[in-house]
């Protein structure tokens, strides 16, 4: 994760700037109709706060967090709000989100990690809260999916892959 960390750092204007322009209005408002207007989201790794902003400019109260920090500043300047730098590992709260948003970010964990982080994601989802995430084609690739469906059944996600009828 260390290096990973120091690519963001290294990168982060270019990579704030590129992302910032890819439109995910679809996927972010195919999202917000599964929470409560207003309510709480975590951005679970923001990166160029590009969502953070869609979400805040939209009425929820969203809490931001990266574990760059130089991908922190640049979303703070962006969004106008504080964001907090930690790391996926470091998640410890508990029954606090509506929703939790990680469009590509827990894709950066190795396997062994990803268990235990979705598991503190769920627990710091509230009751009925819905949970986005993304990985790139090259994770899927091998047994990794079939690692993610274990563990969410494992936590017992509800009506998490509602909607998705094509996995391959």
């Amino acid at each position: 994760m260390d290096k990973t960390i120091e690519y963001y750092n290294q990168n982060a204007d270019v990579f704030a700037r590129g992302t910032r322009l890819v439109d995910f209005t679809v996927i972010q408002e195919h999202f917000i109709k599964m929470i409560p207007s207003g309510s709480k989201i975590l951005d679970f790794g923001c990166g160029s706060g590009r969502d953070t902003k869609y979400f805040l400019e939209k009425g929820y109260q969203v809490m931001a967090t990266d574990g760059s920090v130089e991908l922190c500043r640049l979303t703070r300047v962006f969004t106008g709000i504080e964001v907090k730098e930690m790391l996926f590992q470091e998640l410890d709260l508990v029954n606090k989100f509506d929703g939790i948003w990680a469009c590509s970010s827990i894709l950066h964990l190795t396997k062994q990690e990803l268990f235990s982080v979705i598991r503190k994601m769920h627990i710091a989802l509230k009751d009925n809260g819905v949970i986005y995430t993304s990985f790139n084609t090259v994770i899927l690739k091998g047994n990794v999916m079939v690692v993610i469906l274990q563990i969410l059944l494992k936590i017992r996600f509800r009506n998490l892959l509602k909607g998705y009828r094509n996995l391959q």
